[in-house]
Formats: structure tokens, C-alpha cells, sequence
């Protein structure tokens, strides 16, 4: 009981909402829903539950592990923060310029596990981009505000799966593609203050 009282006594409103705004917009759900409408015209049979549970199961042990890994490999935290945000400065790139830095192969039809957990959980919402982006801001919020975020997110990315064919029809692509720049933005920004922050603390 005393552990549960520490662990959310641990919780910060503010960083909840940066972190999650920042996870959010690296997940994606917004962006990846042309994504998801191919697979589904495609024949793949998409469960949003299964997507939402495996996403959030990968994202939380990734969380958990994602120091004693670097511990491992004799990487400080405040150095990974600084390569992750050169990577996540990349990705931000992308969203706002419309190019393809990172190539990924996705697996498609019988082979993609029914579309709940490949492609769709991992690697498209539980990635690289959202590893690096967890193992990084860990050096700037507390993990039970990074507990809270996660689940917000993994919410958000539930109730977008659910209503996938209505915003397509009802927002359109243009409303989807200022989103996407509009997330891009943030990205660029957070990324930016990760990695000039974290230099600043390694000098």
C-alpha cells in the first residue's frame, strides 16, 4: 500500500501531459491511419483491443528495461537522451517535410498476425521511434508520470482505431495531413530541447 502511495505521490500533472503530448505524437495514431484503412482493404482482420493491449505491454516493459539495457552496455542515460533526440529530430523531419528517412518493411496479409500485433502494434505504434523516445525523456520525468502518459496514449490510440473509417470520412485528408504537421512541429521542438538540454548536463 505504502509502495502504490509512493508511486503516485511520484506523479506530475505537468510532466504527464508533456510526455504524453510528446509520446502521442510519436505514436502517431493520427498519421498512421491511411496505414491501418490499407490493411483493412487489404483483408486484414484489425482488432483494436489486441492492438491497444500489445502495444501498451511492449511500450511498459521496454519502459521498465530500457535502463538496466544501458546499463549493460555501459550507456549513460543523459548520451542516449542525445542520440535519441538526434533520431527522434529525424522523425520530425519526416512529418513536416513529407520524406522517407527511416525505411520500414511491414509484413502484410496472412503473415501479419491478423494486423493486431504485426504490423500494427509493433513496429508501427510500439517501435523504435517510441523506444527511443521513452529511454530519452526518462532522464527528464519521473516513471509514474511516464506510466500515467503511456495509458493515455494507448486510450487515445484505442478510440482512433475504433473510429479509423469515421475520421477518414468526416476530417478528410487534408484535416489529417495539418495534424500530422502540427505534431510534427512538437516533435521538432521536444527534440531539440532533448538533446541541446542533455548536452548542456554532460559539459
Amino acid at each position: 500500500m505504502e509502495s502504490l502511495q509512493n508511486f503516485f505521490g511520484a506523479v506530475d500533472f505537468w510532466q504527464v501531459m508533456s510526455s504524453f503530448i510528446f509520446l502521442i505524437a510519436i505514436i502517431d495514431p493520427f498519421g498512421n491511419i491511411p496505414i491501418t484503412i490499407a490493411l483493412q482493404k487489404k483483408g486484414v482482420k484489425i482488432s483494436p483491443f489486441r492492438v491497444c493491449m500489445a502495444s501498451w505491454i511492449i511500450l511498459m516493459a521496454f519502459l521498465f528495461m530500457g535502463e538496466w539495457i544501458l546499463k549493460l552496455f555501459g550507456v549513460q542515460i543523459e548520451y542516449f537522451a542525445i542520440a535519441g533526440g538526434f533520431v527522434i529530430f529525424l522523425m520530425a523531419l519526416e512529418m513536416i517535410l513529407d520524406v522517407t528517412i527511416f525505411q520500414n518493411d511491414r509484413l502484410e496479409g496472412e503473415m501479419a498476425g491478423g494486423g493486431s500485433i504485426v504490423p500494427l502494434a509493433f513496429p508501427m505504434y510500439a517501435g523504435p521511434g517510441a523506444f527511443t523516445a521513452l529511454l530519452a525523456i526518462t532522464a527528464e520525468y519521473s516513471i509514474a508520470s511516464l506510466c500515467i502518459s503511456l495509458l493515455l496514449c494507448i486510450i487515445v490510440l484505442y478510440v482512433v482505431l475504433i473510429g479509423t473509417n469515421w475520421l477518414t470520412r468526416y476530417l478528410g485528408p487534408t484535416a489529417l495531413y495539418i495534424i500530422r504537421k502540427f505534431f510534427g512541429i512538437i516533435v521538432l521542438a521536444i527534440a531539440c530541447k532533448l538533446m541541446f538540454g542533455n548536452l548542456a548536463a554532460v559539459f
